[in-house]
């Protein structure tokens, strides 16, 4: 009985031996698991941090890159300076397109250069001035749509900005029609059907032709 006693303690003295060696294995596995992941969290914060480091360099670089584009007032020529102040002055004056506008710099006497620049910074929507151009024309004789877009982009607008203009100007085409059959008829003798087909060489749709025709021989 005694030497029973003593192999049941040996046994269960191995066992409590081997518990306590896996317990101290699981641990040590589960603290070098939250090494590697503390590590590779640490190594996240980092690169997230460097990159956010990186974009915030590389936007003031780039915004000192236009900066340092710009021409300061001391940079700029007396020539362009005086070109400018023109530029300004003419669309006070009248509408212009940005070719147009750059061609009567340039005839003035200024150079390319010169032009270009106060083309560039004078401040102008394109857009705006074909809209006003085209109520100029308006008040001065009578237009089809079309003539009216194909004229402004004789001035020199885009075709886009001509659109724009030619939208926007608000005219009723019917009326223009008749505007321009009565301004026909008061320099020249035409027919009612030769005075139809001269408004739609002008551009007019066939009925506005046909309306402005009819009414102008009332």
């Amino acid at each position: 009985m005694k030497k029973g006693v003593k192999t049941g303690c040996g046994c269960f003295t191995v066992f409590v031996i081997l518990l306590v060696i896996m317990v101290a294995l699981i641990g040590s596995g589960g603290s070098d698991n939250d090494k590697k992941e503390t590590k590779v969290t640490e190594q996240a914060t980092i690169t997230e941090e460097s990159t956010t480091e990186a974009k915030s360099e590389a936007t003031t670089t780039e915004a000192t890159t236009e900066k340092a584009d710009e021409p300061t007032e001391k940079d700029v020529s007396v020539g362009k300076q005086n070109a400018l102040e023109k530029a300004q002055q003419y669309l006070d004056f009248s509408p212009f397109s940005k070719k147009g506008l750059k061609k009567q710099l340039e005839y003035e006497g200024f150079t390319e250069e010169e032009a270009k620049y106060a083309v560039k910074h004078c401040g102008a929507d394109w857009q705006e001035q074909a809209y006003l151009k085209a109520l100029q024309y308006l008040d001065t004789t009578a237009f089809s749509k079309k003539g009216l877009k194909d004229q402004l982009k004789f001035e020199g607008f885009e075709d886009e900005e001509a659109e724009y203009g030619v939208d926007k100007c608000g005219a009723d085409w019917k009326e223009q029609a008749v505007k321009k059959a009565q301004q026909y008829l008061d320099t020249n003798s035409f027919s009612k059907d030769g005075l139809i087909e001269q408004l739609k060489f002008e551009g007019f749709t066939a009925e506005e032709a046909e309306y402005g025709a009819d009414q102008a021989y009332k």
